[in-house]
């Protein structure tokens, strides 16, 4: 059904046939993404509330995170085992209803424990939602379909501060939880009617300390890098650190021997596969610190509020959304090393030009820069996601993904402690070296605030030499083929959707 004979008999895939049961997944990542960038701007508001302080209110953030990145590692083998479609739905069912949870504590502690349970909902959403498309993409079209994805993975981080800024200025920081409920159920009854059922593997044995070892591994090193922000010889930064490396260890010791692992590790025997991951890393690192540290430049050096910061960096998000399906499109076509250069090209750019900000620097002085640095993401950060996919052996694809967005995690938790560690160092090279004596907490506050410029202009710059790093690493990138083996597969299990 749907679907046209072309010449010799074979099937004539029409995108239109895919892109319809692609609004449920698209509607659930969207929801995921949005509650999980959200939240910061609520903070404040919620320390007075509930009257707590920041540290332990900062958990509703932290533990989210923590229970996102134990269970990626998961997702793959529950979608083997019970199928990709029941577990996108009870993810999504178990994400609606800790969001109706969370716009009803009466304590800090309540809402910490259905923060944890909306982020074991929404860990799964991602790597899931990922695995399901690419394996019912028509072989030819994966770039495409993937794009269409990618929309909501890059339009979400922008609007959720703009909407939560707004929700929590003019109503209750109730509604951030509250929004997600008819999106979570649309995408759950849409899903339910028009998401065709994946087929389900013989998954033989039970790989319980892989079970065990991962969620500790990912989760405590999440944590660790996460807490380095506030000092990489702090106690909780050695502690998540080491626990998370030694579990990670014997992790991948436990995985490389056992015979149906949680993650399969394997893959990286493929050099491409490899290589083309360690690419990923610093465009994550690029793009996550650019989107992680010009709010930061907006909001402590020029003043914003979080709403007219989300205003501000909105161009951002439109250009990676218009982009994003011409990433697909082109990726069908050459193959990703070309836009993979050509985004980190104009990711630097943009860089090159947050560099230069000082504290007379206006919204309108950052549009040309936030849509040279939104149509980089656009074109590139698919295209690779789905080059990586692509390298793996097709039956592997939902431990793959899992694989990736669990580094992905880490990676950006790196990417954001790093980042604070170069701008909090720098700024004290610069008190010390303009021998800043204050006699008061605010004259200290407007001479920090006098250098702020050059801290983060440093920062930035330290971000456009991983960069161009990354342009140079693109260029040895590798479109390779899809087998055909691989290809027959997904064409099989895209018929399976008709």
């Amino acid at each position: 059904m749907g679907q046209s004979q072309a010449a010799g008999g074979a099937p004539e895939f029409k995108m239109s046939s895919i892109i319809v049961p692609l609004i449920a997944i698209i509607f659930g990542i969207f929801m995921v993404i949005l509650d999980s960038t959200a939240m910061n701007v609520a903070l404040s508001k919620l320390v007075v509330d509930f009257q707590t302080d920041l540290p332990t209110i900062q958990w509703a953030v932290t533990g989210y995170m923590l229970a996102t990145a134990a269970v990626i590692p998961l997702a793959g083998w529950l979608s083997d085992r019970f199928g990709a479609k029941q577990v996108f739905l009870a993810s999504v069912v178990l994400f609606t209803i800790a969001s109706l949870l969370c716009a009803t504590p009466n304590s800090a502690g309540m809402l910490i424990t259905f923060r944890v349970l909306q982020g074991l909902g929404g860990g799964f959403v991602m790597p899931v939602a990922m695995a399901y498309v690419y394996r019912l993409s028509p072989p030819n079209k994966i770039g495409q379909v993937m794009g269409m994805l990618g929309v909501p993975v890059l339009l979400a981080p922008a609007i959720g501060p703009v909407l939560s800024g707004w929700l929590v200025e003019y109503h209750s920081w109730h509604w951030i939880f509250l929004i997600n409920l008819p999106v979570g159920i649309f995408a759950f009854v849409f899903g339910l009617w028009k998401l065709p059922a994946a087929a389900r593997k013989k998954v033989a044995g039970f790989d319980l300390p892989g079970m065990i070892l991962g969620p500790i591994a990912f989760a405590a090193l999440s944590y660790g890098v996460t807490q380095g922000a506030e000092g990489w010889t702090s106690s909780k930064t050695l502690a998540g650190l080491i626990i998370g490396g030694v579990a990670l260890i014997a992790f991948i010791i436990v995985e490389l021997r056992a015979k149906i692992p949680l993650l399969e590790l394997r893959v990286f025997r493929s050099v491409d596969f490899s290589f083309g991951i360690f690419v990923q890393w610093v465009l994550q690192f690029s793009l996550f610190g650019a989107i992680f540290l010009l709010p930061q430049f907006l909001q402590q050096a020029r003043g914003y509020g979080a709403f007219d910061t989300g205003l501000t960096l909105f161009p951002q998000a439109l250009a990676s959304a218009v982009m994003m399906p011409l990433g697909g499109y082109l990726f069908d076509k050459i193959g990703v090393r070309w836009l993979v250069v050509a985004g980190l090209s104009l990711v630097s750019g943009a860089i090159y030009q947050y560099s230069h900000v000082d504290l007379t620097t206006e919204g309108r002085d950052l549009i040309v820069p936030l849509l040279m640095a939104g149509a980089g993401m656009g074109l590139m950060m698919m295209p690779l996601n789905s080059h990586l996919i692509g390298k793996a052996p097709r039956e592997l694809v939902s431990r793959v993904t899992s694989l990736t967005s669990a580094m992905q995690q880490v990676v950006n938790s790196f990417a954001v402690a790093t980042l604070v560690t170069i701008l909090s160092s720098r700024m004290t090279t610069l008190i010390a070296d303009n021998q800043v004596q204050a006699a008061t907490p605010a004259d200290m506050q407007k001479a920090m605030l006098s250098l702020a410029p050059d801290a983060f202009g440093y920062t930035f710059g330290v971000m456009l030499v991983v960069a161009v790093v990354g342009i140079f690493l693109g260029l040895f990138l590798r479109r390779g083929t899809v087998k055909a083996e691989s290809a027959t597969g997904r064409e099989a299990a895209f018929e399976a959707m008709h």
